[in-house]
């Protein structure tokens, strides 16, 4: 019998395949700390990111597809 694969439960929280193939991400910081951060930084993170492939292997295997 072979062993069930599940879904990783913080990824399917944090990530979101697109039809593309693509899969979407929010960037890290963005949430305290940020007066020290440039404005074009935070500007930066607030954008919408991928995830890069070279780490599409371990997101397949976190999200099962």
């Amino acid at each position: 019998m072979a062993v069930k694969s599940k879904t990783h439960s913080g990824a399917k929280k944090r990530l979101v395949k697109l039809a593309s193939g693509k899969v979407k991400m929010k960037q890290s910081g963005m949430r305290h700390l940020l007066s020290p951060h440039k404005s074009k930084g935070k500007r930066q993170a607030g954008a919408t990111a991928y995830v890069h492939s070279a780490n599409m292997n371990q997101t397949k295997r976190l999200l099962n597809f």
